[in-house]
């Protein structure tokens, strides 16, 4: 019996990090069936920025995405990653929406659930997790995992085990920004292991270039599940080369068991869309290399491809590094929020417009005042109350479970948006992405039946990138 459980980020987070989730469906086809066959413990294949990069990029219904998936790797659990009251959009949805988006999920193919909250806040998670259960999903409840004044192993533990105690199946410790140390993480798992009985997943990404190190001595603490990538989109921003740890762990008590042979016939097919994405100039090699750097600024793979194609994008790459070091005096004043989204996103803009206006503050988005008004949460440190009134003004702050004033929103999201209803799910792409969304489905229904209303067959029709 296999010692450690590994979970193959490839289909999601690897991608994530490296091409900012362009991999497309069709990219995805040619390896499904023999990833299928490797014996991975689970295949991360959805949530995260998948569903709005389908919709908003690629053109392609992330619903359907999922059932092809499902249907091709029938012998694998297949994974997402959710962010509680967030679900993968960018802010607090009523309840009644989480628990309906959790049901069909599940209902679509998902069996594991990673559910986190960017602040830690456990009451951002109730309702998914309560929803997860009732639908038979498997609850894995993140421990986003940050450095700063208040996050102790004792912090740490005691967030777990309020996590075990809502219901949790297994933890996951989410090392989204790869601050972890190899002994660090040695007595992290120790603490959590005799903290609580359910199994502990690791996750952490190889930005710093610790991760292998990392997931060792993890292992060697008792960790019971690792997170890795085919190693043509592993290392950089994206995490450990799951062929390495393999074969470093091959003929020990900590064997995973997997076939060395088939991931390298795997790897193979990997390898040759990592060329497509560096001569697309989707992948920028940049990504690909380690940067200490990041145990400063604590900057997420995902977060850091996206700066840089932003700053590109705006003719400022040269401010990069003044960005990355504004970030960690942002994240203080913000209350050490960890930074993953929508943290990550909120805390790197505001950290934009501070060093592109010349003056910290002078202009402040509207995500930054809610982050600080209370709007996703309580923070893990208190924000200091003159610099709260400094952003807000007058504005009372948010104490209670921020959905906790949000009505019933579900009847009210599918009246908006009935005309372009094809499937159930079609509320929830639309509850999320709005006008992101429609667009999508406009595309759908033009490329179904033509501008002028006939039918189209798009058997043969190339898939847009």
């Amino acid at each position: 019996m296999p010692k450690i459980k590994v979970t193959e980020t490839v289909l999601r987070d690897a991608h994530q990090s490296l091409i900012a989730t362009r991999m497309t469906t069709e990219d995805m086809l040619p390896m499904l069936e023999s990833l299928d066959k490797v014996g991975f413990y689970s295949l991360e294949c959805w949530g995260g920025a998948t569903f709005d990069s389908c919709l908003r990029f690629l053109n392609e219904d992330p619903w359907e995405r999922l059932r092809t998936i499902r249907k091709m790797c029938p012998n694998t659990k297949l994974q997402m990653l959710f962010r509680g009251q967030n679900m993968l959009g960018y802010r607090h949805y009523a309840d009644d929406v989480v628990e309906y988006f959790v049901k069909k999920s599940i209902d679509n193919g998902i069996d594991i659930l990673r559910i986190f909250d960017a602040l830690n806040d456990i009451r951002n998670l109730q309702t998914s997790i309560k929803a997860a259960k009732q639908y038979g999903g498997h609850v894995q409840a993140a421990i986003s995992y940050t450095t700063g004044p208040v996050f102790t192993l004792d912090y740490f533990a005691d967030y777990a085990k309020r996590l075990e105690n809502e219901g949790a199946d297994s933890i996951c410790i989410k090392d989204m920004a790869g601050l972890l140390t190899p002994y660090g993480t040695y007595d992290l798992v120790k603490k959590l292991k005799s903290t609580v009985k359910i199994p502990i997943q690791l996750h952490t990404h190889y930005t710093s270039g610790l991760a292998s190190m990392v997931l060792m001595k993890g292992i060697e603490a008792g960790v019971d599940g690792i997170d890795t990538a085919m190693s043509p989109l592993a290392l950089g921003t994206s995490h450990a080369p799951t062929e390495s740890m393999v074969a470093a762990l091959q003929g020990t008590e900590n064997d995973t068991g997997l076939d060395l042979k088939l991931l390298t016939e795997i790897r193979d097919y990997v390898q040759t869309l990592r060329e497509k994405y560096i001569s697309s100039g989707l992948l920028n090699t940049k990504m690909l290399g380690v940067d200490s750097k990041t145990l400063l600024y604590q900057v997420p793979g995902g977060m850091l491809s996206n700066l840089v194609s932003q700053l590109k994008d705006a003719g400022k790459l040269d401010k990069l590094t003044d960005v990355l070091n504004e970030v960690p005096r942002v994240r203080k004043d913000a209350g050490y929020p960890p930074l993953v989204t929508p943290t990550s996103q909120i805390v790197g803009t505001q950290a934009v417009l501070n060093i592109i206006a010349g003056e910290r503050y002078k202009m402040c988005s509207n995500e930054f005042k809610g982050l600080l008004k209370g709007n996703y949460g309580k923070t893990p440190v208190a924000i200091d109350p003159e610099f709260r009134k400094k952003i807000i003004g007058d504005e009372k702050a948010i104490e209670c479970r921020p959905a906790d004033l949000l009505k019933a929103e579900l009847d009210t999201i599918r009246s908006e948006m009935t005309e372009y209803l094809e499937q159930e799910e079609d509320v929830l792409s639309y509850a999320q992405f709005g006008q992101v969304a429609v667009k999508f489905f406009q595309n759908r229904r033009n490329e179904k039946y033509g501008i002028d209303g006939a039918h189209v067959d798009m058997k043969n029709k190339v898939h847009p990138v």
